[in-house]
């Protein structure tokens, strides 16, 4: 197959349930993605409407949503605080097909977030204390110094998870799939429900 064709794998148009498809996308991404197939642009918005965004990594999903984890004074996280709604877009450039996902955002429980922090590497723990994400940095060195401290703090057995770093589930209210089709004749598929608590979806294709 040469590399300007478009990869295919059955009709995904004819799916019913749009979180074992994304199960299925994303099996395949792993194996074609050559870096983070699990990586998706999140955006918010902050207290004035103005939209953000930025790349940050799926941790665990499941049929109640998709998590992420961070820093709950980060931008995201006091933008959530005060809007916690979000919508998310993963591009597989190799596969040629993109998943949104949008939904209300709550919190994941303490003991999902006791037990993600707990399976992190212990530098990336360390990191967790030690970063004091999206606010003013006043140079390499502090951060460095941070990590030091904290370091010295843990020496001995297990780092707990600080109390501002927890998880983030998007609850989607639609999941729209995507794949690439010669010409922009691009095939989409949409599904939708009322309520992140509602069991069944609508199914809507959509123009290119």
């Amino acid at each position: 197959m040469e590399a300007s064709e478009p990869l295919t794998s059955g009709d995904f148009t004819a799916a019913t349930e749009p979180f074992l498809l994304f199960e299925e996308w994303f099996a395949q991404a792993k194996e074609s993605e050559p870096n983070d197939p699990n990586a998706m642009a999140l955006a918010t918005v902050d207290a004035d409407g103005l939209p953000d965004v930025r790349m940050v990594l799926l941790n665990q999903r499941d049929a109640r949503g998709f998590v992420f984890f961070t820093n709950t004074g980060s931008a995201k996280g006091r933008e959530l605080a005060g809007t916690p709604k979000a919508a998310v877009v993963f591009h597989w450039k190799s596969l040629r097909r993109q998943v949104r996902v949008r939904g209300p955002v709550e919190q994941v429980s303490e003991a999902e977030a006791d037990a993600y922090f707990a399976s992190r590497p212990r530098l990336s723990q360390i990191g967790a204390w030690a970063s004091q994400q999206s606010r003013p940095m006043e140079g390499r060195f502090a951060l460095e110094t941070a990590v030091a401290k904290v370091t010295a703090q843990y020496a001995l057995g297990t780092v707990p998870r600080p109390p501002h770093w927890t998880g983030f589930r998007i609850r989607p209210l639609q999941i729209e799939f995507w794949h690439d089709r010669p010409f922009r004749l691009h095939d989409r598929v949409v599904f939708a429900r009322e309520t992140a608590e509602a069991p069944e979806w609508t199914k809507t294709r959509l123009y290119p």
